[in-house]
């Protein structure tokens, strides 16, 4: 058995036992009619689930919902490649709840968006036109106005004093047309609005910077244990201490770049200025 099939394997034991939270492993191993060892051995990660388990856990456990996110992820066991195909099967929403998850096991979160602005700072109108755009991409289904719910809710972490978000943005993502112009203007403001919270340091990477990188696909990395990164055709999940450390490099790297504070402030302004309404 690999170890990448094992790691996987742990996490998805990790998420079933989220899942069973008010119930005891006894209680949900009468409802389901197992043995209770099976319900220990799936969330440890020491027996590979089948889809029908899977299915049936939702069910039991009260969250038909997590179904098709929990088949999404036995079907990338053997991969942290988990293709957007896949996860977008059932939606944007189920994507929307198992980010979630990993925000709430979270303390310190990094990421770097050089194209838009990073999701857990859009307003609901840009995040649908973004959710919209990226439906018609992968021709998936429209559960548009519930992922954009689930990404606005994900935004409560935001007022948590125990947490820390550390954003890195390109400053092209201050003027990517993905939206109409009265929808960008808003979220530049909403950007301006987040730069007094204490929980979140906001920096802008300036076109003129000298880059000791350049500009790459957007990431985040979850404390020193996971990391995220988005491409065209998938999501790699990356909890390897080596990939960790290497995403850790790179976003150091970026940051050295960035401005902050009032520097930040005038560019989001020079953006909002030179917009056409």
């Amino acid at each position: 058995m690999s170890t990448d099939f094992q790691q996987g394997r742990v996490a998805l034991g990790a998420r079933l036992r989220e899942l069973r939270a008010g119930l005891t492993g006894r209680e949900l191993a009468d409802r389901l009619g197992w043995p209770q060892s099976k319900i220990s051995k799936l969330e440890t990660g020491r027996q590979t689930a089948s889809a029908p388990d899977l299915i049936a856990w939702a069910e039991a456990t009260g969250n038909p919902e997590a179904s098709d996110e929990l088949l999404a992820r036995l079907g990338t066991l053997e991969s942290r490649s988990r293709s957007w195909r896949r996860q977008l099967a059932a939606g944007h929403r189920p994507v929307q709840d198992a980010l979630t998850v990993e925000y709430a096991r979270s303390a310190t979160m990094r990421a770097w968006q050089s194209a838009m602005v990073v999701g857990l700072l859009q307003t609901p109108d840009y995040a649908r036109a973004v959710f919209s755009r990226y439906a018609d991409l992968h021709r998936t289904p429209r559960d548009i106005d519930d992922a954009v719910r689930a990404r606005v809710r994900r935004q409560e972490f935001l007022y948590d004093s125990g947490r820390s978000f550390r954003i890195l943005m390109w400053e092209a993502a201050l003027h990517a047309g993905v939206c109409a112009p009265d929808v960008l203007a808003a979220q530049l403001d909403r950007l301006t609005g987040v730069l007094g919270l204490d929980t979140v340091k906001l920096g802008i990477v300036p076109f003129g910077s000298i880059l000791k990188l350049p500009p790459s696909g957007g990431f985040w990395i979850y404390d020193e244990r996971l990391a995220i990164v988005e491409d065209w055709h998938a999501e790699l999940w990356l909890d390897d201490s080596e990939s960790v450390s290497l995403y850790l490099r790179v976003w150091q790297m970026l940051a050295e770049s960035a401005v902050y504070g009032a520097a930040a402030h005038r560019l989001i302004a020079r953006a909002r200025a030179q917009l056409s309404l």
